[in-house]
């Protein structure tokens, strides 16, 4: 039997849909990184590519949040212009779709930020 990570015990706080859409964005996101390292910061999955803030995202009631400070809402500006902002998150609401292709290019130009 092994072990669950604490990412597997935020997620088990979570039941359908919102469970749902939760397990696609971690999916979305170590397909996109697979090389990022996951863990827990400020009370969510966060995930680090090498020692460096890569992205974070949430589960909340109405929506799952996203973070990908410093620079990737500054980058997809446009494209988060149809959802609720706050200073370095987006709120994908739960009566959209997520937009999995959006979450994963910016996965791939944070990456190309760190790396770059």
């Amino acid at each position: 039997m092994t072990a669950s990570s604490p990412v597997d015990d935020y997620l088990a706080g979570f039941t359908g849909d919102v469970r749902a859409r939760l397990d696609q964005m971690r999916a979305a996101i170590t397909a996109a990184a697979p090389g990022a390292v996951e863990s827990m910061a400020y009370g969510m999955p966060a995930y680090k590519l090498d020692k460096k803030p890569l992205v974070y995202f949430a589960g909340f009631d109405k929506h799952v949040g996203f973070y990908a400070t410093p620079n990737g809402h500054e980058e997809f500006a446009e494209e988060f212009a149809s959802y609720k902002q706050g200073k370095g998150s987006v709120q994908f609401p739960h009566t959209q779709p997520l937009p999995l292709d959006l979450v994963r290019r910016v996965v791939e130009f944070r990456i190309g930020a760190i790396r770059g």
